[in-house]
């Protein structure tokens, strides 16, 4: 049951970076609608750029962890939570069993031939 902690987590982590994404919309909107007015507040445009300049710095470390984390569960490389490593590894398995079972009926099916 340790994968559904670690996808639990991994949806948390994706609601806030949501969260953030909104946030970072309302200051941006913020700015656009003081700019908008005849004579803008200085310190409230500063203030709210600032804001957004954060908020999508933060976006964008996130975006870039879950992007590694993607990488790395989709490349096979072990970690917690996934079994695409295991299901990859078994599948190779079977095909390397079906194509060895191919073989051995041709060879059989070859030493019946030369001995008729």
């Amino acid at each position: 049951m340790a994968g559904f902690g670690v996808a639990n987590e991994r949806l948390r982590a994706l609601e806030e970076l949501e969260r953030e994404i909104g946030a970072s919309l309302q200051s941006a909107g913020s700015v656009i609608l003081e700019l908008s007015k005849e004579k803008p507040q200085e310190r409230h445009l500063d203030r709210q750029a600032a804001q957004f300049g954060a908020a999508v710095a933060k976006v964008e470390a996130e975006l870039s962890a879950q992007i590694r984390y993607l990488t790395q569960v989709a490349t096979g490389q072990p970690h917690e939570g996934s079994s695409y490593a295991a299901r990859k590894s078994c599948q190779l398995a079977l095909n390397r069993l079906d194509y060895a079972r191919r073989r051995l009926a041709e060879l059989a099916r070859a030493c019946e031939l030369m001995l008729e």
